[in-house]
């Protein structure tokens, strides 16, 4: 492929519109996987857009990358975090050069026959990721692990998974080690359904681990190495999707409202919302707030391209920023719209709450403050 970075997001805005924002209303009713919108991408070749062209991709980086996630969450937010999940699962992967099924797995996702996802969380550690409480016992030449893994995107669905435990032998939570695990693999099972507010589509369910043997060779990690891993791949490419996620709901959000005033009518006055000053002045603000976003997420996902000394810091700032930034817009977006968006004919009820989601996805955003004020600080993020 020999695609520039300019052409994905014209491609993802056109199957957004034409599969993903038809199913949108209905996923998130029935709670149900995006099985139509996933065809879609696999089809059009979204699943390997930053997998190395050697391997069959289309070798984009973090603005190609940045940008389509974006136009995906305006058709359907579930569907773009499954996909950025994906992503960051393929970067880890394409990451781990000691991986023995690195070449071929890269090839199937690039061939779209193959999704893959993250299982970092627990339940014992809860929103601190980068701290599994689980812990891989000796089996042999390999390992075997138990582990709660919480909010598993994909649950069920993906084909194979990046797990996170505890190194053998380790006493520190952060000497971990990432894994490939295969779907269907002995032991591993979904825990529970996914009965989000928001997001209810992506099927962000319990995992539980019951003495999962793993190889050496299976390792996308160093052997307790696992925390540097998931901070320098896997964190950098999550902070940047999850922030293109809420912009991409805050311009939905934003287009609902324009069209909703354009039509709506108070009949006894002649007038249509679109002639109150008040609504026009809050529309005013969604869409200030959605482009001053948009434009950190591209300055973001650029420094990541051409990394620089405050990149970190830009990283750690995108996500919260954002989510921030999509609670705004979607509790401006409910008040201009009033009763027909709180009776939920209005697809910004949705993106309300949609838009929840991303403030208590670990790292939440009281956690990236935190981070945020220690980086500004000079000390260091953890410990």
């Amino acid at each position: 492929m020999h695609d520039t970075p300019s052409e994905w997001p014209a491609r993802a805005e056109a199957v957004a519109r034409d599969v993903l924002a038809k199913h949108a209303a209905d996923v998130d009713k029935q709670a149900r996987w995006p099985a139509e919108s996933i065809d879609a991408l696999k089809a059009g070749g979204f699943l390997g857009l930053t997998v190395p062209a050697s391997h069959g991709g289309a070798g984009q980086g973090p603005r190609a990358f940045a940008n389509v996630v974006a136009k995906l969450a305006e058709g359907c937010a579930s569907t773009a975090m499954i996909y950025l999940m994906h992503v960051v699962a393929t970067q880890s992967i394409a990451a781990a050069t000691g991986f023995g099924r690195r070449d071929q797995t890269l090839k199937d996702i690039a061939a779209g026959k193959h999704l893959s996802t993250l299982a970092f969380s627990e339940r014992g550690s809860r929103s601190h990721f980068w701290a599994p409480v689980s812990q891989a016992s000796a089996n042999g030449d390999g390992y075997k692990v138990t582990a709660d893994k919480s909010f598993v995107t994909s649950a069920g669905q993906a084909d194979s998974y990046v797990v996170s435990t505890r190194a053998a032998g380790a006493a520190d939570p952060a000497a971990s080690t990432l894994y490939f695990v295969p779907k269907g693999a002995k032991g591993m099972t979904v825990a529970g359904p996914w009965t989000g507010l928001g997001l209810r589509g992506n099927s962000s369910a319990p995992m539980k681990l019951e003495n999962l043997a793993v190889a050496a060779a299976d390792r996308v990690s160093g052997e307790g190495d696992g925390f540097n891993a998931m901070l320098t791949v896997g964190l950098p490419w999550f902070q940047l999707g999850s922030a293109a996620v809420s912009v991409g709901i805050c311009r939905s959000a934003v287009a609902s409202v324009r069209d909703h005033l354009g039509g709506a009518k108070l009949e006894h006055l002649g007038q249509k919302l679109a002639d109150l000053p008040n609504l026009r002045a809050e529309l005013a603000r969604m869409q200030i707030v959605t482009d001053a976003q948009a434009a950190f997420l591209h300055q973001v996902a650029w420094r990541m391209e051409h990394p620089q000394a405050d990149t970190m810091l830009a990283v750690l700032e995108s996500k919260a920023s954002a989510n921030e930034a999509a609670l705004c817009v979607t509790d401006l977006a409910m008040r201009a719209c009033g009763g027909t968006a709180f009776g939920g004919k209005l697809s910004v009820e949705r993106n309300f709450r949609d838009a929840r989601a991303g403030s208590v996805m670990a790292p939440t955003t009281d956690l990236l403050y935190d981070f945020v004020g220690k980086a500004v600080l000079g000390m260091p993020l953890f410990g």
